[in-house]
Formats: C-alpha cells, structure tokens, sequence
C-alpha cells in the first residue's frame, strides 16, 4: 500500500454501514458542500414521482414503448472496456486492468446473478435512465476500504429538489424525513437535465397523451375488425296470410309457432348443413362490402400513430420493426442519427464508470486513473470501417513519400490507426 494510499485513508470519514458494505465520504467544509448541490433555482420542492410511476406503467404495458426503451438501452450498453491512463510501468497496468475486471464482476447491484457483473448492470442502468430519466445511487466499498464492493442504485422516484436558504438542493424522501444526498458517496446521472429543477427526463416525457390514443384507436380497430371479420345472418321472415274462417287468437298461435319452427332450424344448421325454408323466409349476409378497404383503413391511422410515438422517443420505426418501405440508404443515414445520440449518452456513462474505477484504483493503491470506452461497431459496417482506414493508410504514406511529415509523426498516426 503507497504513502498516497495511506493519506487518502486517513483523510476519509467514516459513516454509518449501509447493508453490508460501507459508504464512501470524504469531509467537506461548509463551502465545498455549498459547492455540490444543485444550482438551479426552482422556489418550491420539485418531485416526479407520479411522472415517473407513470412512465413505468407505459413501458411495461404498451408494446411499443416497451420496445422504444429496450432499443435504447440495448443500444447504449453496447459492451465496452476499461484503459489505464497515465501509467508509464507495465507491470502496473497490467496490474490495475486486472483489478479493473474482477471489480466489473462484483459490480452488479443484484446478488441473485451469479457473476452478473456490469454486463447485466449497464441494461439497468440504461433502462432506468431512458425510462426514468435518471438513475442514481450510493458506491459501497469494502468493510476494510481494500476496495468496491458494488453500486446500490436508489429509486429516483424518490428524488426531489428542494430550497435551502443558500440555494437548492438534492434529497432523499425517506419514512424518518427528507435525506441531503452531498456525500462523495452519492452520484445522480441525469438524462437531458431540465434547467428548472436539474432533474433528469425521461424520453417517454412526450408521447402519453399520444400512447393514450394509440392504445383508444388499437382497441377501436379490435371491435371494428372483429365485427367485419365473422359476417352476421339476417332471417326475414314473411308472416303467412290469415286462412279463412281462421280466428285472430289461431292465427297468432299458427305464426308464432312458424316463427318459433324457422329459428330453431337457423340456430340448429350445421357448418355442412344448408337450411330449406318456404319462399317466405330471406336469408342475407350482414358486413362491409370490402373488408380490404376497412383494413387498410385501420392500418394508416395506426401507422401515423406509430410514427408519432417513434417521434417522440427519438426513434425511426425501422429501428422497432416497422419497414414502411424505407430505402437502404435512407435506413443507414437514420441509423447513424441514433447512434450519434446513443454516442452522447454513452459519455455520461463512462463518466460514471470511470468515476468507480477511480475510486478502485485509488483504493488498491495504484497511481494511474482509467477510462471507459464502448465499442459501437458491427459486423455489416467491417467491410466499410476497413476501406476507410486503407484510405487513412494511403494518405499517411503519400505525405510521408513527399516529405510532407518526418518518421516519427508518421509512425505516430500509424500507432493510432491500428
């Protein structure tokens, strides 16, 4: 263990365990908490718990949204790596890689998966972010402070900003009060953070009052499709005409029982059976005279709804199923929208990483500090990634062939194209 090491012990103040880990917090002074809180002015305490119960009905009820927040947070833990920076010695990196890895296996806030680690703790950590809007939490380490133990998320419906006399700040609602979240402990990743309140939001924020028309116009066109789609029978019957000398109470009697005698045989038929009546009685179909028409119908109107919901999460309707005829071209430049957002959102997550790993290192005494990177690539782009980078490789060799750049700058862009 370093004398750094030893110092940044000493310098940490211990709180009450959490579970059975411990919570990490260094002390602060008054004006290094005042720092940490968040800035945004809002005048009266701001919680989205019903917004955020709402959002989770919706993504777990609907479909659509369901898939909307899985191609999000698919698309974003896309798998990804750690680096050591500012490690000169080897040895040393190895060494923090290593212990970089066996921390991603524990990292999981779920104890039921066994080895989980941060391959099953990024799809939570995404899924709460697109759908809840953020996603936050406490870091525990080890009783002995040898190193991380995991990260216990907090549910951000219990989250609200409230007003403080020297600003605002960021609570935990709690049974026993309200709970000041501005230990070095706690981190509060937010999507698209609103300069109101400085809380995050959800991508779902804008489609509930479309989702509610859309789910209004599928149950319509369930009623509507299944009355087309099985044609009812109409029997006309014509009542016989009255014999003579045949009294009016007979002559009920003797239609009644007519009618009673037709019904019988409609309702008795057979699939394979065919019904023989009197002339009197009229047999007729009950339906639309095009069921394509009706159908086709149903289908634009819940198309332009499907487009609308893919527009507020920021999505194309390829991207959840729905071709629509979209050319290839066309796909491929709507795709590479997506992933430049995914990309965006990609950095306040190996923010996050990173800010773990820190820690980790910093515990197990190395000197170095590490990043996190995803990598986006696919199969299907190889052939094209590899034309790009013999094209960087080209040029790299006409400007060095024409004296352009000295061996060592070439060998130095080589070194960062492999």
């Amino acid at each position: 263990m370093t004398e750094k090491h030893l110092d940044r012990q000493k310098s940490m103040a211990f709180v009450k365990p959490f579970e059975n880990g411990t919570r990490l917090s260094r002390y602060q002074s008054g004006a290094q908490k005042a720092g940490r809180q968040f800035g945004w002015y809002n005048g009266t305490e701001y919680q989205n718990r019903f917004a955020i119960d709402l959002y989770r009905f919706l993504r777990d009820s609907i479909p659509l949204l369901g898939s909307c927040i899985w191609t999000w947070s698919r698309l974003t833990a896309a798998p990804g790596r750690y680096e050591i920076l500012d490690c000169h010695a080897e040895e040393e990196k190895s060494g923090a890689l290593k212990t970089l890895d066996r921390m991603s296996l524990r990292l999981d806030p779920s104890r039921h998966h066994r080895n989980g680690g941060l391959e099953s703790f990024l799809p939570t950590l995404c899924d709460g972010l697109f759908t809840d809007g953020a996603f936050a939490g406490f870091l525990q380490v080890l009783p002995d402070m040898s190193g991380v133990d995991r990260f216990s998320p907090i549910d951000p419906a219990h989250l609200a900003v409230v007003s403080t006399k020297t600003g605002t700040k960021l609570v935990l609602q709690t049974e026993s009060g309200k709970m000041p979240l501005d230990s070095d402990d706690f981190y509060y990743l937010g999507l698209n953070t609103d300069l109101k309140s400085g809380l995050g939001k959800s991508i779902l924020r804008t489609i509930p009052f479309v989702a509610h028309i859309e789910q209004q116009l599928i149950d319509d066109m369930r009623r509507t499709m299944h009355n087309a789609g099985y044609h009812r029978l109409h029997v006309k019957i014509t009542p016989p005409e009255k014999l003579s000398g045949e009294s009016d109470d007979a002559y009920i009697t003797r239609i009644n029982e007519y009618f009673d005698q037709t019904v019988r045989m409609v309702k008795g038929c057979e699939p394979e059976d065919n019904p023989v009546t009197w002339d009197n009685v009229t047999i007729d179909h009950i339906g639309p005279d095009s069921a394509r028409t009706v159908s086709n119908s149903w289908s634009l109107s819940h198309r332009a709804m499907v487009e609308e919901i893919c527009a507020g999460t920021n999505l194309s309707p390829f991207m959840l199923g729905f071709t629509y005829s979209a050319i290839q071209n066309w796909a491929k430049f709507k795709y590479d929208l997506v992933m430049r957002q995914v990309q965006s959102v990609q950095r306040q997550v190996a923010r996050f990483l990173e800010w773990i790993g820190n820690v980790e290192l910093a515990l197990r005494g190395y000197s170095g500090r590490c990043r996190y990177g995803f990598d986006n690539s696919l199969t299907y782009l190889a052939t094209e990634q590899s034309q790009l980078r013999q094209a960087d490789i080209d040029n790299l060799i006409k400007l060095y062939s024409n004296g352009l750049i000295d061996r060592k700058t070439a060998s130095q862009k080589a070194g960062e194209l492999l």
